[in-house]
């Protein structure tokens, strides 16, 4: 028997107390859990929980060993981290691929700061390939964008970016200080491809049409070269690039959903989800989602775009 495992099928199950709730933690199916329970409890010789048709309890033998079994639990993932990273290890973090250079860099050194022995290996990808690069191992931790089905991922808290419009320089609209998304009809969008980041994608456009702005044509990318043509606009933060003036939107009208992500049994998850959120508010000007807005000094700008 797989100890370690076992254990952690318990610890997991000890904070569910629910058997369905717990496998979908676990990524399995709920009869080989009970199964694993009750192999661990005849290992240990005695029962750990307390099962009916209503609810699943602790027992007191089972509240007693829990500790440590999460000290074990705990353990065994450190060693998997210093033997997958090492000294000096890469640490893969997935990133959109407009999340902007400011952003990234200041996600890397504080990383850094965190561990001075980490390599941290930012890889640019849209939220979709970023899922199958976590579910598949390939990755340790994304930023990725919602709405996400993807089951064996944990979630951060729950971030909200406000984007604004990216209009030409010469586009009538510059010249005011904010944009109505109905203003912007038969303008052209530039918009991240719908196969990278198909669910808010898809709530974007909605959005945009219940606003009164249904464009002729969404073009998939994150290039400003059509913007500076005169020949579409495009959403994000705001952009200091020669040619193109952004906006805020009235009433922002937008509002995309972001989080970390990662494996259910990836080491220093809590940690990295600390660090990331707390630079994705101060560098991306993101808020937690239901947070009151509230002013904040301007910030070097974080275009993720290509002009």
């Amino acid at each position: 028997m797989d100890l370690v495992r076992h254990l952690r099928y318990f610890t997991v199950l000890a904070e569910e107390l629910h058997f369905g709730n717990a496998a979908i933690r676990l990524g399995m199916a709920q009869p080989p859990l009970s199964q694993r329970i009750k192999r661990l409890e005849e290992e240990l010789g005695v029962r750990l929980f307390d099962r009916s048709a209503r609810q699943v309890r602790l027992t007191d033998a089972g509240r007693m060993l829990l500790g440590e079994a999460r000290e074990i639990v705990a353990r065994a993932d450190r060693l998997m981290e210093l033997a997958r990273h090492g000294i000096g290890g890469a640490l893969k973090v997935g990133v959109p691929p407009d999340l902007g250079a400011v952003v990234i860099a200041a996600l890397v050194e504080s990383l850094r700061e965190r561990d001075p022995g980490l390599r941290p290996a930012p890889a640019e990808m849209w939220t979709a390939d970023q899922v199958a690069a976590l579910t598949g191992g390939l990755l340790d931790f994304g930023i990725v964008r919602h709405p996400i089905t993807a089951q064996g991922l944990r979630f951060g808290a729950m971030l909200v970016q406000t984007p604004g419009v990216l209009l030409p320089a010469d586009d009538p609209l510059a010249a005011g200080s904010t944009v109505h998304l109905a203003d912007l009809a038969g303008r052209d969008l530039v918009l991240f491809p719908r196969e990278g980041e198909p669910g808010l994608h898809a709530e974007t456009v909605a959005e945009c049409r219940r606003h009164g702005f249904d464009p002729p044509a969404v073009h998939h990318g994150m290039s400003l070269g059509l913007v500076l043509a005169g020949s579409a606009v495009a959403f994000g933060p705001r952009a200091d690039v020669p040619g193109v003036h952004w906006r805020p939107l009235l009433g922002s009208p937008l509002a995309w959903r972001v989080s970390t992500a990662w494996r259910d049994s990836t080491p220093s998850a809590a940690e990295f989800a600390t660090i990331a959120e707390r630079i994705l508010k101060e560098n991306a000007g993101m808020t937690e989602e239901g947070a009151a807005p509230r002013r904040r000094p301007r910030q070097r700008p974080a275009t993720g775009f290509l002009a």
